[in-house]
């Protein structure tokens, strides 16, 4: 007869407390190796993007369930690299991994605020006030100091006392007709946040 050593012995006695307590929490192996796991992407739609950080550029799949129904809300629940971008060819730094934690975060802003000139308090208001905003100050602007001629009398068409900014999330194509409109405003200051 053979003698069971030490070693044997805790295996096992380990071997079979585990497996009995395994099964007293409902476990089957057999079940569990029959089920098929549903691929989490499978009923999402895939939107193309840049990654809006740094001026690299990269490329990333966003992953989003909702159909637009009335009362279904949508909501992006995966972001990866996408593997077929020339710039970053699917991988992504540790800041474009966690995108999806800028996306939910609770301090994100979503609508445009507006702070008085010399006030302290900032203060929501809409996309429409914003933008026109925005719009009458730059005519202001271009009114008080566009430059038509210079001194000798040669036609420049200049406005050099503001500039623009594009941003790195958008295509060429964007950044194409970004580029049209700022230019044919006699806007100088013109840069890309990134080259895509």
């Amino acid at each position: 007869m053979n003698q069971m050593s030490r070693r044997q012995f805790l295996k096992v006695t380990g071997a079979t407390i585990a497996g009995s307590s395994i099964a007293a929490l409902g476990f089957a192996p057999a079940t569990a190796m029959a089920e098929v796991r549903q691929y989490k992407l499978a009923r999402t739609t895939e939107t193309r993007n840049t990654c809006p950080y740094c001026s690299v550029g990269c490329g990333i799949l966003m992953y989003g369930l909702g159909d637009g129904a009335k009362n279904a809300a949508s909501s992006i629940i995966h972001i990866e690299g996408d593997a077929d971008h020339p710039v970053n060819r699917g991988t992504l730094c540790p800041k474009g991994a966690g995108l999806i934690d800028f996306i939910h975060s609770p301090n994100r802003l979503t609508e445009p605020e507006y702070r008085a000139p010399g006030g302290t308090e900032w203060q929501k208001i809409s996309w429409n006030d914003a933008l026109d905003r925005i719009a009458k100050l730059m005519k202001a602007d271009r009114d008080a100091n566009f430059i038509e001629k210079t001194e000798d009398g040669k036609t420049v068409n200049r406005w050099l006392t503001t500039g623009f900014l594009a941003a790195s999330a958008a295509s060429n194509e964007v950044g194409y007709l970004t580029h049209k409109t700022v230019r044919s405003l006699g806007m100088l200051a013109f840069d890309n946040q990134a080259r895509v």
